[in-house]
């Protein structure tokens, strides 16, 4: 969801054009602490409504036939001590690789929900007071059955400074999302692609290592999905998301690349990695859909290294240890074969002289 409220020093979107020239787009996401000044900084929200105010929706759903319109409605508060006048864009809702909610920069590039919405152009907000903005969404009467997101955002564009001192104006959105299921035959369903693994041994020989398994989770239905599921590798089996790390949401169509660190895993060689994907499909109504588990598996090479080194140091030492012991073991051999030679040849020396004597 877009953030609700937004101070303009620490904006979390913007658009940013030349104020000179304002065809010449730059990077989106671009800090605008310079937009406006610190004294009067321009604070708003905006949020889903009814016709008497916020009414607490954190998004704006439907379930639609096609040809079938609904009016709605949103409300702009301004927060800052100056009458505000906002621009209103509604576009195409998208997630981004990080799975963040965002609307295409441009409206004009739209192709599907976000052409659906018809709002006012731009809103006045006095200083400190609220404004219920009516809008409405209607569905085309060849619309496919399916999940369809878009967004409303209202805007201000406030003057800034770029690198090198060029003047610049920041376009700074606050706004919700609307999503849209058009009725018909409702049809989930998701694979997994691309799968790879990697291992990382421990600095300490004595420990085991981490796994790390990546791969792409492809919605190839017309509903909404949460990627969910767990990653096994070496006996060890981790869940995602884990606890506290942000829900993974899919539109159709939508891939996203994922990566499950799996740690506690000794390094046996070739070890053998399966994934299985658990997606929660996304409703607005009252509608049972499901998807089967999906399972996957990837190799991962873990060669024991350190392991290995401290085996083949072992076997040198006790080697070494036996060679010694094989060495000395000849040499006192030798020295008794030598001490016993040495006596015989006394001996028959003695007899020699004994015989000569008589």
């Amino acid at each position: 969801m877009f953030p609700r409220l937004l101070t303009l020093p620490s904006a979390i979107r913007a658009s940013v054009v030349s104020v000179a020239a304002l065809a010449a787009m730059l990077v989106p996401l671009v800090p605008v602490a310079a937009a406006a000044a610190e004294d009067d900084p321009v604070r708003w929200s905006v949020t889903p409504a009814d016709a008497a105010g916020a009414d607490g929706r954190r998004a704006v759903e439907h379930e639609l036939d096609p040809g079938e319109r609904v009016d709605e409605h949103f409300a702009v508060r301004n927060l800052s001590e100056q009458e505000i006048t906002f621009r209103i864009t509604a576009a195409d809702g998208f997630f981004t690789p990080a799975g963040r909610f965002d609307i295409l920069a441009d409206a004009g590039a739209s192709t599907a929900a976000g052409t659906w919405i018809s709002a006012p152009a731009a809103v006045t907000v006095p200083a400190g007071e609220s404004v219920v903005v009516p809008f409405s969404v209607a569905v085309p009467e060849r619309a496919e059955p399916g999940d369809y997101a878009a967004g409303v955002t209202a805007s201000v564009l406030s003057a800034g400074s770029a690198a090198g001192g060029a003047s610049v104006g920041v376009e700074s959105r606050v706004g919700f999302r609307v999503l849209t299921r058009v009725t018909g035959e409702i049809t989930p369903a998701a694979s997994l692609d691309s799968l790879a693994g990697d291992y990382r041994l421990s600095w300490n020989p004595l420990r085991p290592g981490e796994a790390q398994v990546s791969f792409e989770v492809v919605n190839e239905g017309n509903t909404r999905l949460v990627a969910a599921g767990a990653v096994s590798v070496g006996g060890r089996t981790v869940a995602f998301p884990e606890e506290g790390q942000q829900a993974q949401e899919l539109l159709p169509g939508d891939r996203r690349e994922i990566t499950v660190e799996v740690d506690e895993v000794w390094p046996w060689g070739l070890l053998s990695a399966t994934v299985t994907l658990a997606p929660e499909v996304l409703t607005i109504s009252d509608t049972d859909a499901t998807i089967a588990p999906i399972s996957a598996d990837a190799a991962v090479w873990a060669v024991p290294w350190p392991q290995l080194a401290i085996l083949l140091g072992a076997g040198l030492v006790v080697w070494a240890i036996l060679w010694r012991r094989s060495r000395s073991r000849r040499r006192i051999s030798a020295m008794i074969d030598d001490a016993l030679q040495r006596g015989r040849e006394e001996g028959r020396n003695e007899m020699t002289d004994r015989v000569g004597a008589s």
